[in-house]
């Protein structure tokens, strides 16, 4: 009998092994590997037998063939066959290959982030080395705080930006879309009010970007606030699946910062991007289009993006998300832009007729409506907002009039001081990327319209509820 007694190191080795696989079965991320076998391959997906019972819509799953592992994303689930959407572009991928089930796709955010630059894998492509992962790991299709835990959205803050700032001004966890043509200038307003100070984390998603626009936006635009900033990046060249998960990696990302209770600014441009990527990964997986070539799935995907940002739980922080939509063909009724609307706090408005004549950033600022505006101005601000849009106004509206000289001065005083007032209003606005930042859009308004009057220029109090 003494001859079967264990030592005693090799009794703590035991209970050593005992006690990490107690550990690994207790936690709750960890499940058993379930594989399968590839039956059919397609343009855009494969199919994989003896995983339905195992798997579930929107997992993850592992393939293994002669290059390696490549993950896959569980786009259909059928009782006999599960529809797979390879990450990878061109994976070589053969019948009877082994699949495996890996479960929700994670990310484990760090501070030490910062600085960095990613691709939607959650991996450095900065070529600075390897991400030092954090403590907690998010799967990247969590869902938005409840509704009656979130913080009211109350402060307002100063993006530098003078047609915003004046006319559709923003709040801290504020969802505010910018919405416009191709070639009118999202991308160059996004680097504007990337600079604000008012956040202490920012976290920007290049969806489907040009290769050669990601260098210029993150070494000159960012400059120096890009030690705060991480920047995930999918370009155009890359997988709709690698293109989808950007945006939901980026907003992982930011709600990582939010629970330390930082204040996060989320860029993502563009989410017309992330739905055109869903839509070639649900047509690819069979999915019938409902509404203009885009199916159901992508007006629940939106939602299920946009709401994640806001103000977190009391305690947290928060994350304001400005989003750029593209408008095809400068229709701003199409169904992404028209959902989208709908879903956000506002929406900014690029006109491209303004672009043209020279008017940068081109914003229109009557089609543009901040829903939390109340929140960011004083009282006699908003008064003075609400009179220099009628102004504009006014002065829109008769323009052709008064080209044909069918106006004459002094029939009407509004009008008279509108064709006197909004000129100054508009080259107040004007701003180019690289230009300083404004402190105080109603000062630098007043001024100028005082030295047109002919008056002593006497700086506005600023408004008490705005920061940054």
């Amino acid at each position: 009998m003494m001859d079967d007694v264990l030592p005693a190191g090799a009794i703590s080795r035991k209970l050593t092994q005992l006690s990490g696989l107690v550990a690994r079965y207790a936690d709750p991320e960890y499940s058993v590997a379930h594989g399968g076998r590839v039956q059919t391959i397609a343009a855009g997906h494969y199919t994989v037998s003896g995983l339905s019972r195992h798997v579930r819509l929107g997992e993850f799953v592992a393939h293994r063939s002669t290059t390696g592992i490549h993950l896959g994303e569980v786009v259909r689930v059928e009782p006999d066959l599960v529809y797979v959407c390879p990450i990878e572009p061109g994976e070589p991928i053969g019948i009877h290959d082994t699949v495996i089930r890996k479960g929700a796709f994670r990310v484990a955010p760090d501070e030490s982030w910062c600085g960095r630059t990613i691709n939607a894998l959650g991996e450095p492509i900065d070529g600075r080395g390897p991400l030092a992962p954090g403590t907690v790991r998010r799967s990247i299709s969590n869902t938005a705080p409840p509704s009656m835990t979130r913080r009211r959205v109350q402060d307002g803050f100063r993006t530098g930006v003078k047609a915003i700032d004046l006319f559709s001004p923003l709040c801290l966890g504020q969802r505010l879309g910018i919405f416009a043509g191709s070639g009118v200038g999202k991308s160059t307003l996004l680097s504007m009010l990337a600079r604000a100070d008012a956040f202490d984390k920012v976290v920007i998603a290049l969806v489907g970007e040009r290769g050669r626009e990601v260098r210029e936006f993150i070494e000159d635009t960012l400059g120096d606030n890009m030690a705060k900033s991480i920047a995930v990046v999918a370009t155009s060249d890359e997988s709709p699946m690698l293109r989808k998960m950007a945006p939901l990696c980026a907003v992982t990302i930011a709600e990582h910062f939010r629970d330390q209770g930082d204040d996060v600014l989320l860029i993502v441009d563009s989410v017309t991007r992330f739905a055109h990527a869903i839509r070639e990964v649900a047509v690819a997986s069979g999915e019938p289009p409902v509404a203009r070539g885009y199916p159901a799935s992508v007006f629940t995907e939106l939602p299920r993006l946009l709401e994640r940002a806001g103000p977190g739980p009391e305690g947290t922080g928060t994350v304001t998300a400005i989003i750029s939509i593209l408008v095809d063909g400068d229709n701003h009724n199409d169904p992404i832009a028209d959902s989208t609307r709908g879903i956000l706090d506002g929406h900014i408005v690029l006109d491209r007729s303004l672009a043209e004549e020279g008017r940068y950033p081109p914003i229109n600022p009557l089609a543009s409506i901040s829903r939390l505006a109340r929140k960011a101005w004083t009282a006699d601000q908003e008064k003075l907002v609400s009179r220099l849009k009628s102004l504009i106004h006014r002065f829109e509206e008769t323009r052709d009039l008064r080209l044909i000289g069918g106006y004459r001065p002094g029939t009407d005083a509004d009008l008279d001081m509108a064709i006197k007032q909004v000129p100054i209003i508009y080259e107040v606005l004007k701003q180019t990327p690289d230009g300083k930042p404004c402190a105080d859009a109603f000062a630098d308004l007043a001024s100028a319209l005082k030295a047109a009057a002919g008056l002593p220029p006497s700086p506005m109090q600023q408004a008490p509820r705005q920061r940054g």
